[in-house]
């Protein structure tokens, strides 16, 4: 007897196949079950997403067999398959584009045989080890937090926003509520999000520490940075519930957990847990949303789900449902220790300063006497390279990226010029290519460049025990080998660094606890964006970067954060000062509010790419023109403005343009978004638009 089944597989984006393709399969099987099944000429991995009673309208016998099933996998569960459902729907792409992408590369291409070795070697690990932390005291603010948090869970079970200062403990509320969790429930799992993967391993090895009388490979970390052996090894660890513990990034948030009880989001204002390429999904939301599934469930043994969502800086969304009652919010205010205190804010007025100044003379003293003293410095500049432009002063020549409407950035240490957005690197040229002046400099300062200048400025400066001045740096050319983070932070945290030099990437989650100033060099450029997010990030980041200051409390009473700037009245600048993040939330909540902006506003991106910016624009307007032709679902409250080209318009020698679409209600952008779909192939089918590359729809997007 035959059976149809359903099987969602890895489609090209924009493909006319959206859902599920009809296969035969002599035996039953259960959806969620993962098979291999021929696609074209080709045989793929695909997921078994429904039985059929019959193959419906399509002939029988041109219904092909599937090739077989993993045996020995247990099937993906319901939630996480409704999960993927939503997240397809909601960000408009196809089911099996987010389905197969959710799994690790190296499932595609195993058989059921190397499968089933690989199951083999994983068997679990029963041997127990004594958990040798010691538990420290919590601090008055932390046991409230999680006495209310654990009230929710019997009450309303509204996700949590743990608003925290740096340095407040938060970490040791996520190890407690992860802790109560597993104890209550033999079975239960935990997933901990962090947004970077540069903060994974001191994350896992804190959880694995905590957690060492569960057993070995308990705790797993699931990232890109993986290799894909280790990520399947995760995984599986995760899906056969051998893993208590789950820790990684955005990708992590489809991770199959069939006992899942705990969410953890940490930092969840970061972007960097919204997608950018394929499915631009937020892994923020879907935890929210997950959660709900997973507590939907009703009559499963191990219960309701909760989502706790972490930050000192939370971003404006989640700071605003906690002001409309749907998130619950758990407050710590003071960091630990008991003589700790933030940092001191100043403000170095750059108006005042020498002409051309980089380092202003009174934030040079104050390192100089962190470095007399023994004590670390971190300065902050998000930009790298050693300048973002080199330049030449006759016939005025700039190091324009031949492929994209960007600039090449000078790297000093290769010599170098390397466009950051299409990868295209060439030697630096002995002389100008425009006139053959030998004489071409470099404009701007990245922190490569900022590295040297300071080891010029504290040449003359001695440390304590004499010797001189270390200066280090990191960014993502100092750390593109392998380990080389982990060896550059294991320097600082031992006290081998005197000044420290990085992007935002040492500005947030490292518990450095020697360092004792914070200094950010120009941050100006994000007070006067044209995204309304800039506001909102700069001051996250500033808060962020300076919460690396005096996080050791015998030092917290003299930390500082300097913040050198042409406008130091702004009000952005005064909420840092006084560390008022409430104020500066209310600051920008009443401007987003009267603009209809996001919460009070529902907006998607509709972006495409082509080898004229022409084409790319005419596609746009002639999609929104067909859109209002055929008054799709919700259009009455849905504006699509006109295309304009994006910020950085041509990548790689193709041209990019994008189309903003708002509205006041997230139903209606919804319905209109699922009914334009089928008019966007129908537009990109007109023979002007041969030359369209790709389009994709951002719902919710970070930056406009």
């Amino acid at each position: 007897m035959k059976h149809w089944l359903q099987v969602v597989v890895a489609v090209p984006a924009h493909s006319a196949i959206a859902g599920p393709l009809t296969y035969k399969s002599a035996t039953a099987l259960p959806p969620g079950t993962l098979v291999r099944v021929p696609f074209g000429r080709r045989e793929v991995l695909g997921v078994v997403w429904d039985a059929l009673p019959g193959s419906g309208d399509v002939a029988e016998d041109t219904l092909r067999d599937i090739a077989g099933a993993l045996d020995g996998l247990a099937p993906l569960s319901a939630t996480w398959r409704q999960l993927v459902t939503f997240t397809a729907h909601y960000y408009q792409r196809s089911l099996g584009e987010v389905a197969l992408a959710a799994l690790p590369p190296q499932l595609r291409e195993l058989s059921s045989e190397q499968l089933a070795r690989r199951l083999k070697r994983a068997t679990p690990d029963t041997s127990h080890a004594e958990n040798t932390t010691d538990l420290v005291a919590l601090s008055a603010q932390q046991t409230c937090a999680l006495a209310e948090f654990d009230l929710e869970s019997s009450g309303q079970q509204r996700p949590a926003l743990l608003f925290g200062a740096t340095g407040s403990g938060k970490t040791e509320v996520y190890l407690r509520a992860a802790a109560s969790v597993l104890a209550q429930d033999p079975e239960a799992q935990v997933l901990v999000l962090v947004p970077e993967i540069n903060l994974t391993p001191q994350l896992q090895a804190r959880f694995e520490a905590r957690f060492a009388h569960l057993g070995k490979e308990r705790v797993v970390p699931l990232h890109s940075g993986l290799t894909p052996a280790q990520r399947l090894k995760s995984w599986l660890a995760a899906h056969s519930g051998q893993a208590r513990l789950v820790l990684g990034t955005r990708m992590a948030v489809f991770a199959s957990l069939p006992r899942l009880r705990l969410l953890v989001v940490d930092e969840e204002h970061d972007p960097s847990y919204k997608q950018q390429e394929g499915a631009r999904y937020s892994a923020r939301d879907l935890a929210i949303y997950r959660a709900k599934l997973e507590s939907d469930k009703a009559g499963q043994p191990h219960g309701i789900c909760r989502v706790m969502l972490g930050s000192a800086t939370p971003s404006l969304e989640s700071w605003q449902a906690t002001l409309t009652g749907k998130y619950q919010r758990l407050t710590l205010s003071e960091r630990i220790g008991d003589d700790s205190a933030l940092p001191t804010v100043r403000r170095v007025d750059m108006n005042h300063q020498p002409k051309r100044c980089v380092i202003a003379p009174p934030l040079l003293a104050a390192i100089t006497e962190r470095v007399a003293r023994g004590e670390q410095s971190l300065i902050f500049l998000n930009r790298r390279g050693y300048a973002p432009v080199l330049a030449c002063h006759e016939c005025d020549w700039k190091s324009d990226c031949p492929h994209c409407s960007a600039y090449r950035v000078f790297h000093k240490s290769d010599r170098t010029l390397r466009c950051h957005h299409c990868g295209f690197t060439e030697r630096v040229p002995r002389a100008c290519p425009g006139c053959g002046n030998i004489d071409i400099a470099p404009l701007g300062r990245g922190t490569e460049r900022l590295e040297e200048h300071l080891a010029e400025l504290l040449a003359g400066v001695t440390r304590p025990c004499g010797g001189a001045v270390r200066i280090s740096r990191i960014d993502a050319d100092s750390t593109r080998l392998k380990g080389s983070l982990e060896a550059q932070l294991a320097s600082v945290h031992a006290g081998e660094v005197d000044v420290l030099v990085g992007t935002q990437m040492i500005a947030k989650g490292h518990d450095f606890r020697h360092i004792t100033l914070v200094a950010a060099i120009n941050p100006d450029g994000a007070l006067f964006s044209s995204d309304f997010r800039a506001p909102e990030r700069l001051f996250s980041l500033l808060m962020q970067a300076g919460g690396r200051a005096g996080r050791d409390a015998r030092h917290s009473q003299a930390s500082e954060m300097w913040v050198q700037t042409f406008h130091p009245e702004h009000p952005l600048f005064e909420a840092l000062k006084r560390h008022d993040y409430p104020d500066f939330a209310d600051q920008q909540l009443a401007e987003r509010e009267m603009a209809g902006l996001s919460p009070f506003g529902f907006s998607a991106l509709m972006r495409a790419e082509a080898k004229t910016q022409e084409v790319a624009q005419s596609f746009l307007n002639a999609a929104a023109q067909a859109a209002q032709a055929h008054a799709l679902p919700g259009h009455t409250h849905v504006t699509p403005y006109p295309a304009v080209p994006m910020t950085i318009q041509r990548v790689a020698n193709v041209e990019r343009a994008q189309m903003l679409v708002e509205s006041p209600s997230r139903k209606a952008l919804q319905a209109f978004l699922a009914a334009w779909q089928p008019l966007l192939f129908e537009t990109r089918r007109q023979p002007e638009f041969k030359t369209l590359v790709r389009w994709a729809i951002d719902v919710d997007p970070m930056v406009i």
